[in-house]
């Protein structure tokens, strides 16, 4: 009788669980997408090359499809345009980031700064407000974007 009551509540509660942490991947994916595309809107101009790493670095980092791209795509742009501060995106990735997965994120963001060859001085202020809010120290703040910077350059002249 234990045995079966037990396994009722593992069949019946576990996809609860399961779908609750979809939808927690799903937010920080979220959050993490619009930050990304409020970076991008920082200088005014959203270049074709900033888009391209824009997808490259969500495909990569969160193993989307087609599809799944799109859709988030779509949704942290209407997300990003309802919010009315950082602090919406950088609490859910303060929240559910690991340190490591905050350092990536700041990562991603000099990947986008630097898509078009140059960082303007308001996608560094961005991305230096984020590391703040998220809590990622200076020097990984520092380290990340020579290593983004780096790579850059290096492919500028191959």
């Amino acid at each position: 009788m234990i045995e079966a009551i037990k396994q009722f509540f593992d069949e019946r509660l576990r996809p609860d669980e399961q779908e609750q942490e979809e939808d927690r991947v799903c937010r920080l994916q979220l959050a993490s997408a619009a930050l990304l595309l409020e970076l991008m809107k920082t200088d005014r101009h959203i270049d074709e090359r900033e888009e391209e790493v824009f997808c490259e670095v969500l495909t990569r980092t969160f193993d989307l499809d087609g599809a799944a791209l799109a859709e988030i795509s779509e949704l942290a742009e209407e997300e990003a345009r309802q919010a009315t501060s950082l602090y919406e995106f950088t609490s859910l990735v303060n929240d559910g980031y690991d340190y490591s997965e905050k350092v990536q994120l700041v990562e991603n963001m000099w990947q986008i700064a630097w898509a078009d060859g140059r960082v303007d001085k308001y996608e560094e202020q961005m991305i230096r407000k984020t590391a703040d809010l998220i809590y990622v120290s200076h020097s990984d703040f520092i380290r990340s974007k020579l290593n983004v910077r780096d790579r850059f350059q290096q492919t500028d002249t191959d």
